[in-house]
């Protein structure tokens, strides 16, 4: 169970979290169907954003220094391969992470929700 500030895995401990800054719910969504170095994590996330957003590897690296100490995410240990470069640090999405990144689309699909019950819509291209 993850630990944040000595309070367990529980609505307190996630809602404390809440809104997350965008840099790390991308973060945890390029976490979520596997384990990336910083850079794959970089290029998942301007892939997915079609180039919409481009992390800079000093905001990846300060919000990745916050995000482990938060608990949400976690440093691999272990090499994926001996080939592998050994200056590549992994990472991969903890529960508590998995909790947090669910917490958050909730909020984020319920504030769309109502926006759209008051008439808004998205503006088409």
């Amino acid at each position: 169970m993850a630990i944040l500030g000595g309070m367990t895995n529980d609505r307190e401990s996630v809602d404390q979290l809440l809104p997350l800054p965008p840099a790390t719910f991308h973060i945890l969504l390029a976490l979520l169907d596997e384990e990336r170095h910083g850079y794959a994590i970089i290029q998942d996330i301007e892939a997915r954003t079609e180039g919409e957003l481009r992390l800079s590897a000093g905001t990846l690296y300060r919000s990745v220094a916050r995000m482990v100490e938060q608990g949400l995410i976690a440093e691999v240990t272990r090499r994926r391969s001996p080939a592998d470069d050994p200056r590549r640090r992994y990472y991969r999405l903890t529960p508590f992470g998995t909790s947090v990144a669910r917490a958050e689309m909730r909020r984020l699909s319920e504030l769309v929700r109502l926006a759209r019950a008051r008439g808004l819509k998205p503006e088409t291209a």
